[in-house]
């Protein structure tokens, strides 16, 4: 037979396979019905070991990895699908939709913020960018913020959370684990890196660089080029300008914005030394309060699975049959669990589409642990 002869066969197979299908998820709809009836559990794990061993034996050597693959998604579906019939309504998803419709239409110009560093740092541009007319509040840490939140101090934090050359920013993601809030805005800011230092300084009298790790990290090529210079880490790369600025001398430099130049009347002894020429920094806006403003189409979780193999594969499957994009995973260790890890996902979807609401409501039910960090709208 030729191509398209063979092409017609598989159309008339696939035609049978979906009529099959339908009829498979019309069973599973009366078995979901039956599970809500008696309050059984959506998931029957020994029933499904048993299934997935019977479609290998079915399968035979050649097709049996392939049939198993198929039918792991094909339960997955068949589960999200049992999940919607036996939990219609949750009360997270009751707070979700009660946040939509209590959340003002239109995100605030003013407020009090928190940021991390002093006056110029990378974050007091991202609360520039977020707000209007912000008024900021410098905090010495990162937990800092998080407090100022906590305690009604200010109304909204700002951190950094990723950059696109050095990668996530592991103490805010540490911490978010252990503090209740909420993202309502992120928004990305072109980092530009500079070599600063006091007026007269020449770039072969520099003895130390002092800047922020990511900071550091990011522009480690060009400190390659300063042999025998040691590079010394501030809290942020603001601080390591005022430093500069505040000891006079002459044989100390900061990597720093070109913003901070301004500020602390520096000079730029060589601009732009990051190593990536499209250098960026995401940073997340949050409060304690549960909003969600319109156009939210990111949501971020901390999700927790049972320690065994596929468990990953099984979770993926979830979105990937409701054809939720996952745009970022971030794994982090459990405290005192060893060789444990939590997982924060970021997701693409509309916060007003069904499926977002029947991929949340599965997770809560389904997983070990489960925490809601906000849905939102990134500004880039």
């Amino acid at each position: 037979m030729d191509l398209s002869e063979n092409r017609k066969k598989i159309d008339d197979i696939d035609s049978k396979i979906v009529e099959l299908f339908k009829e498979r998820m019309a069973v599973a709809k009366d078995i979901a019905c039956y599970k809500k009836a008696n309050n059984l559990n959506t998931l029957d794990s020994s029933r499904e070991r048993a299934l997935l061993n019977r479609i290998s034996d079915l399968a035979g050597t050649e097709f049996e990895g392939y049939a198993r693959m198929v039918y792991s998604q094909i339960m997955e579906v068949s589960k999200s699908y049992q999940h919607g019939i036996i939990h219609p309504d949750s009360a997270f998803i009751n707070n979700i939709n009660s946040a939509l419709d209590s959340t003002p239409k239109v995100f605030p110009d003013r407020a009090e913020v928190a940021c991390q560093g002093v006056e110029g740092a990378y974050s007091q541009m991202a609360a520039e960018r977020v707000f209007k007319v912000p008024s900021i509040h410098f905090c010495d840490k990162f937990e800092d913020v998080f407090t100022a939140v906590e305690n009604g101090d200010v109304r909204f934090g700002i951190l950094p959370i990723e950059n696109s050359t050095a990668g996530s920013v592991k103490m805010t993601y540490d911490l978010m684990s252990k503090h209740d809030f909420c993202i309502v805005r992120s928004i990305r800011i072109k980092v530009d890196h500079n070599l600063l230092a006091n007026k007269g300084t020449k770039i072969e009298d520099i003895k130390e660089v002092y800047s922020h790790e990511q900071a550091i990290s990011q522009c480690s090529e060009f400190l390659k080029t300063l042999p025998g210079v040691k590079i010394t880490v501030v809290k942020n790369t603001a601080l390591a300008s005022k430093l500069v600025m505040e000891s006079g001398r002459k044989d100390i430099a900061a990597i720093s914005s070109y913003s901070c130049a301004k500020l602390y009347n520096l000079d730029i002894l060589k601009e732009s030394v990051q190593d990536n020429g499209n250098n960026y920094t995401r940073f997340i806006c949050f409060e304690k309060k549960l909003e969600i403003y319109p156009g939210a189409d990111r949501t971020s979780l901390i999700l927790t699975l049972e320690h065994k193999p596929g468990a990953l594969y099984q979770l993926l499957s979830k979105f990937y049959a409701l054809g939720i994009n996952v745009i970022k995973i971030e794994s982090r260790p459990i405290p005192d669990r060893n060789f444990e890890f939590m997982f924060y996902f970021d997701i693409e979807e509309s916060v007003y589409s069904d499926n977002f609401k029947l991929i949340l409501s599965e997770l809560e039910y389904s997983l070990e642990g489960f925490k809601y960090l906000g849905s939102y709208s990134e500004l880039l």
